[in-house]
């Protein structure tokens, strides 16, 4: 390129996108080109913005409503029966069947939520008083109150820069007492299930996956859900897909699911399971109510449709924002363990200081894009009840061993941890922006980044 770079537009115009960062990386042009970009004053200096009205993304699932979850539900109300087991053909069931196909497992079990299906996915596991299960100290609380809730002892391990659990932190943390490893893999990045696979045979732990940031994604080409022993997905309104509500648990095991759907139907085997399992090999017990109505089966049965052309269009945009800024000097990115089975659902960078990545977040809002820390997820060990280890009677079990006794939570347990979640942040991609919204995101991040001079 000869001609001097007059905007940045103008140049995606020109080359695109993705190959923007390979016409300018390691030549004068580039150089000067983002002298020419770092030069330009910000709008949160006063400048003009990028964008006048501000660029932000929507939960994925509902943009893709349409006659076909209309249709799903109408049915559910003609045929006056909204509870699964009231005669007739289960919108819940044809759900359960199309997912679990989907993902490559033999089972599938709806439920009401995400929770519940930790719930029954630990039950499954037999997790109870004495056993300690490790999962990350950046997750969501379902993933630590349904361990103290089975009467176990959460154990927190530490994240990498992919925001999820850091398997290298995994066997400092194993006693003898271990008994699973939840991998849970968050904001769309598929956790690191070769490595944490590998340690739990070597110490033959139960592995849970926890995908619900993540339905959709994939790990080697697998999807996430059927590599573990057991796993669980959520379908509430922030997750790939949704019925506002709902859950279900994934497995390849037999028993584990006959533990499963005995846990969520108050110890029962009903039919069509009791057939499928050739009439179960287990006795009843005392169990939960976490059923799923026809209503959320309707909508999950026309969202599980859709789930391959959301994820398709979040990552070919989140693609396109990073073909866009990879070629700008000392970037660093959000880890992935496998960026084609990523989603795509972040693009966050890694700026180094907390200072630095709030004064950018602000730099990219001014600019008319929205941009966030790391969501969806709390720092568990520094939360107050967590902290103090709060539980729902005195004597809760979780708590009143030695070691339940003895264990310390706060910042002195994870602060890898919070250094990591302190430094990310970045743009939520959307399935539905469009060229010029992908186009806009690149101009401001590129303009605020070199403004800002690298960390």
């Amino acid at each position: 390129m000869n001609e001097p770079i007059k905007s940045r537009r103008e140049f995606l115009a020109t080359v695109g996108v993705a190959g923007a960062a390979s016409v300018l990386v390691g030549s004068s042009e580039a150089r000067r080109g983002f002298a020419a970009e770092g030069q330009q004053k910000l709008a949160i200096d006063g400048g003009t913005p990028v964008r006048k009205t501000l660029l932000s993304s929507s939960p994925y699932g509902p943009q893709f409503y349409d006659e076909v979850e209309k249709r799903e539900i109408l049915e559910v109300i003609e045929s006056r029966k909204p509870f699964r087991w009231w005669k007739g053909g289960s919108k819940v069931l044809q759900f359960e069947e199309a997912y679990a196909a989907h993902i490559g497992v033999k089972y599938a079990l709806g439920v009401t939520s995400g929770t519940t299906a930790l719930s029954a996915a630990l039950a499954a596991l037999e997790i109870g008083p004495g056993d300690e299960v490790i999962l990350p100290a950046w997750t969501w609380y379902a993933d630590y109150d349904t361990v103290v809730l089975a009467g176990a002892l959460p154990v927190f391990a530490e994240i990498d820069s992919s925001l999820n659990i850091d398997p290298e932190d995994i066997e400092a943390r194993i006693t003898p007492r271990t008994k699973a490893i939840i991998a849970v893999s968050l904001q769309g990045c598929p956790a690191d299930m070769g490595p944490i696979l590998e340690i739990a045979r070597k110490h033959k732990l139960r592995v849970l996956e926890d995908f619900s940031q993540c339905v959709g994604g994939r790990y080697e080409g697998k999807y996430l859900g059927s590599m573990g022993d057991i796993g669980i997905s959520s379908f509430q309104q922030s997750k790939t897909i949704t019925a506002g509500e709902g859950g279900a648990v994934v497995t390849n095991d037999p028993m584990l699911f006959e533990r499963a759907v005995r846990a969520h139907d108050v110890g029962a085997l009903r039919s069509p399971y009791r057939e499928g399992l050739g009439g179960g090999q287990l006795p009843g017990f005392a169990a939960s109510n976490f059923r799923m109505n026809e209503f959320t089966g309707a909508i999950l049965k026309a969202q599980e449709q859709d789930l391959e052309t959301i994820c398709k269009a979040v990552r070919s945009n989140a693609r396109k924002v990073r073909d866009g800024i990879a070629g700008l000097p000392g970037l660093r990115m959000r880890k992935t363990p496998d960026l084609e089975g990523d989603l795509g659902v972040t693009v966050f960078l890694d700026h180094g200081t907390r200072q630095r990545r709030d004064r950018f977040l602000r730099a990219l809002r001014a600019e008319g894009i929205s941009a966030s820390s790391p969501g969806g997820s709390v720092i568990l060990p520094i939360d107050e009840r967590v902290e103090n280890k709060v539980t729902v009677h005195p004597d809760w079990p979780s708590f009143n061993t030695p070691q339940g006794r003895a264990i310390r939570y706060g910042r002195e347990c994870c602060p890898k941890t919070i250094d990591i979640q302190g430094r990310l942040g970045g743009v939520i991609m959307d399935p539905n922006f469009t060229n010029d919204d992908v186009a806009d995101i690149v101009r401001a991040i590129r303009k605020v980044y070199l403004a800002m001079g690298a960390a």
